[in-house]
């Protein structure tokens, strides 16, 4: 096949009020960012048409470090509804500059399952995530002008500071920095670093945010640091929530695009999954279901950190219930959790593939513990025997899931039309119940923590480093006890060792650090070594990105 970038070029794009017009949104309610891409005003998200709307999550197994095909799957089953002539609408998350230059190339989906216009997605797009970057470290420099002004003052001293710069870049150099060096006219020297700017938690609260007021409201509740008297100090102590929220006031709205075979899709906020929530805007899915009957929304990475966020957080807050999960699987990934070498994991080896599947029983207790019914999405490879296809489709029959082949990539809708049928078939004759959440929110941090990771990692019990201890007396102090949690582990692994594949049991779970995202509305449980600022590669993308003849390469 073609690259991803030359399928979606030669791919005739509608103009972006035409797909508006398909979803019955009003053109004054179009903020046009060129001929294909739009701003949607919230305001027209309808509680009522949500209502009527039934919402479909796309997660996987536990994925190889070259993913799963999440995004084209649910870019697939769009299409694959459409061509049966069903209303389907897309919620998906922004890719982040950083990946794209760095591993990915892109995250916009693939082959003949993409939303377009691609390049511009998977770069600067309408400039959300400048927004974002631009609202965290304009938050950091008037925190430190605060710390600067009022050294001398009766105003509150801070004896420890929280909030870091961010940038949408891959740069390990920034991890851990000084500032202020240079003399006294360029600030007081301090130790800080950067983060990727979807670690950043306004991204987070972006992506919660109901409306603008929430919105505001959140900025002010975020935590900046601790005062000399042992006192938290908030965006609101600093009285600068309004202008922070003035940086956003464009960002907020979901941003309209299209797939391949011109359905609507909203692609909105980024969270990391491994160390936030890992979903598109609350906005952009209420707003897919007020304008489609089948939305389609996916959860980053594995079930265990995606979907258990989705549901325990996103699910939560907004009062959601999906009628229906989807768990993506492909052949590769099931040898990988099945013992066999990443080397070897393209070619045949039923027994390997046999094993894996102890991955896929794990993901699906899971999902049916938070009452969802669910089809096994079987990924196909041109690699994949129909020997290896059979074995996973007779394990589901035997383990109360629906199973569907998809053939997305190499076919598009055509190819997914299986998978659609078979998600109509469950929503119409068994559809999920209500979300069950892994915790009550009147739960203590600890059994949270301790829920989540027995019954839904596997572990045996956890045990807090000297660090979380402290912090864990410090959110019980200052009321924050009722928060969810956000668990930031090793996507590889149910464990918080990536090394540990298949299905981790028994194990015990180390929290190393606690980490108050109050604007956000949870707490960060940081188990492992986890990185809010990744490295570039030995041989990042950006060597095989270049302009020919005017037109990008090397985005996939």
């Amino acid at each position: 096949m073609k690259p991803d970038i030359e399928l979606a070029r030669e791919t005739k794009l509608q103009p972006i009020a035409r797909i508006a017009a398909d979803l019955h949104i009003d053109e004054e309610n179009l903020i046009p960012y060129g001929k294909f891409k739009a701003k949607v005003d919230y305001r027209v998200i309808s509680d009522e048409k949500i209502k009527q709307s039934s919402l479909i999550l796309v997660t996987a197994i536990t994925p190889t470090k070259a993913g799963i095909g999440k995004t084209t799957t649910s870019i697939s089953l769009a299409q694959g509804l459409q061509q049966l002539g069903k209303k389907a609408v897309l919620a998906l998350r922004e890719p982040s500059l950083g990946p794209c230059f760095g591993m990915k190339g892109g995250a916009t989906g693939g082959g003949y399952s993409q939303v377009l216009p691609m390049d511009e997605i998977n770069l600067h797009f309408t400039g959300d995530f400048h927004a974002i970057t631009s609202a965290n470290n304009m938050l950091a420099a008037l925190l430190d002008n605060y710390i600067y002004h009022n050294r001398n003052s009766d105003k509150p001293q801070l004896k420890q500071v929280l909030w870091r710069r961010v940038l949408d870049v891959n740069d390990r150099s920034l991890r851990q920095m000084v500032s202020g060096l240079g003399g006294s006219a360029n600030g007081i020297p301090a130790e800080t670093g950067f983060d990727i700017t979807p670690a950043s938690e306004i991204m987070a609260i972006l992506c919660l945010a109901k409306d603008l007021e929430d919105l505001e409201n959140r900025i002010n509740n975020i935590l900046l640091g601790y005062t000399t008297d042992n006192e938290p100090f908030f965006v609101r102590d600093l009285g600068v929530g309004g202008a922070i929220t003035v940086l956003l006031k464009d960002a907020i709205h979901p941003n309209l695009v299209q797939t391949m075979e011109g359905g609507g899709a909203f692609v909105h906020g980024g969270p990391f999954a491994n160390i936030a929530h890992g979903c598109n805007s609350l906005m952009a899915t209420r707003m897919a279901m007020s304008t489609g009957d089948f939305v389609i929304t996916e959860a980053g990475f594995g079930a265990d950190l995606g979907a258990e966020k989705f549901f325990d957080i996103k699910c939560r807050v907004a009062g959601l219930n999906p009628k229906a999960s989807v768990l993506v699987v492909t052949s590769q990934a099931l040898k990988l959790h099945g013992g066999v070498e990443v080397a070897d994991i393209s070619k045949p080896n039923e027994e390997g593939l046999k094993l894996g599947l102890l991955n896929v029983g794990e993901h699906l207790k899971n999902l049916q513990q938070f009452g969802q019914s669910v089809v096994v999405a079987f990924n196909q490879y041109h690699f994949d025997t129909e020997e290896e296809i059979a074995i996973v489709r007779h394990w589901c029959e035997g383990h109360k899931a629906a199973f569907a082949l998809n053939n997305g990539f190499t076919q598009g809708g055509k190819g997914a039309v299986e998978l659609a049928q078979t998600v109509l078939d469950l929503i119409e004759k068994a559809p999920s119940a209500d979300v069950k959440f892994a915790y009550d929110l009147e739960d203590s941090i600890e059994d949270k923590i301790r829920k989540v990771v027995v019954n839904v990692y596997g572990g045996k019990f956890i045990s807090f480093s000297p660090k979380a201890a402290l912090m864990l007396k410090r959110i019980n102090r200052l009321g924050f006890d009722k928060l969810p949690i956000c668990i930031a582990k090793t996507q590889y692994s149910f464990s918080d060792n990536p090394a540990h594949l298949g299905v981790a049991q028994d194990f015990e779970f180390k929290i190393a650090d606690l980490i108050i995202n109050s604007g956000a509305g949870f707490i960060v449980a940081v188990a492992g070594e986890m990185m809010r600022m990744p490295g570039l590669p030995k041989s990042p993308q950006a060597e095989r990105i270049f302009l020919k003849d005017g037109e990008i390469e090397g985005l996939s």
